[in-house]
């Protein structure tokens, strides 16, 4: 058995959710908060077969896609440089983590 960590933007979330779920996997989403731009994510965890991995990874990718987005970089700790000003920045896609699952119970 596998265990399957996927962050995720949350404008991606819905969809992702309900491909997973309609494909059989049972998931569960945590609410999330990236660290760069500070934007809400998504975090699916799901314990799946060995030989489901692929299936789940494939959904995962096909259904969280990359955006740009403009965010405003603050340059006022510069000594050169005063102020911020936005910047184009690549947000979404997904990063998924796969873990080994030594015992996973149901109660």
């Amino acid at each position: 058995m596998k265990l399957i960590l996927a962050v995720i933007n949350n404008d991606d979330g819905p969809t992702v959710s309900s491909r997973l779920t309609k494909e059989g996997f049972q998931v569960t989403k945590l609410a999330s908060t990236g660290g760069f731009l500070m934007s809400g994510n998504s975090t699916f965890i799901s314990v799946i077969n060995d030989d489901e991995v692929d299936k789940a990874i494939e959904t995962i990718k096909k259904y969280s896609k990359r955006r740009t987005q403009t965010a405003p970089m603050d340059f006022s700790y510069s000594p050169t440089t005063m102020g911020s000003y936005p910047i184009e920045v690549t947000v979404g896609g997904a990063t998924i983590f796969v873990l080994n699952v030594e015992r996973c119970e149901r109660a």
